[in-house]
């Protein structure tokens, strides 16, 4: 069973901008059960400093919509403990790290271990999601304004995924210059409303519900922009 890795560049789920994207999601994770259960999904909400109404848009989304069992999973406030949450990771079928702060959520994930949680159910054949942050924190590199609000510069991520990436390109064109300068090999650049499918790390294609994903590549000369091309999301 191939490792997927679905990096969303941004949109608005409680709108339901991204739900071509989701509806791709479910359905190859609902692809994988073979024991008749109900697809469980596991919500992240920790790059919004665990917002609640952001988990109620999240499974107003893929319960309603898509007749996915949601849950959410706490990492501040006090209200889990790692263990819990640990179990919670044990049993799902898709994981989904939502949008916010990625320096915080990174810090967080690395206080708890739950970066290594959620890496080790990625590997034994979860779908692993995430949305801006979320989308994000996996790469080598990162393009990010979470420690000063509206200026952006790169940082390091986690470093599972080679490359560097950064989400809402369509208001970030930018990067493109910041990749060059940075000497970034390769980078992912990926509109609001699109996403980057990865099987074993490995890019596979884009999701599109409205927006579009790049490579970018670093030659002698610059920078060379590819759009990564369209999967259909009903067959990938």
């Amino acid at each position: 069973m191939k490792r997927v890795f679905v990096s969303i560049g941004g949109g608005e789920i409680r709108n339901k901008t991204t739900a071509p994207i989701d509806e791709c999601i479910v359905s190859l994770a609902k692809s994988r059960i073979t024991d008749g259960h109900r697809a469980y999904a596991l919500f992240f909400p920790t790059a919004s400093h665990d917002s609640n109404p952001y988990f109620n848009s999240f499974r107003k989304t893929y319960t309603s919509l898509f007749d996915v069992k949601s849950d959410v999973a706490i990492l501040t406030k006090g209200l889990m403990t790692v263990e819990h949450v640990a179990e919670k990771i044990q049993k799902a079928d898709i994981i989904y790290v939502g949008g916010g702060d990625t320096l915080y959520l990174m810090q967080v994930w690395r206080e708890t271990g739950v970066d290594k949680l959620v890496w080790e159910a990625y590997k034994r054949g979860a779908i692993l999601a995430g949305l801006s942050a979320g989308a994000i924190l996996w790469f080598e590199d990162i393009y990010t304004d979470s420690l000063v609000e509206g200026e952006f510069a790169p940082y390091k991520g986690l470093g599972l995924i080679k490359g560097a990436a950064t989400p809402h390109y369509n208001t970030r064109v930018e990067f493109d210059d910041v990749a060059a300068r940075q000497g970034y090999p390769l980078s992912y650049a990926i509109e609001d409303n699109a996403a980057v499918v990865f099987e074993d790390e490995a890019p596979v294609g884009a999701l599109s519900a409205g927006g579009k994903a790049y490579r970018l590549i670093r030659e002698d000369n610059g920078i060379r922009k590819e759009e990564l091309e369209m999967l259909d999301a009903r067959n990938e």
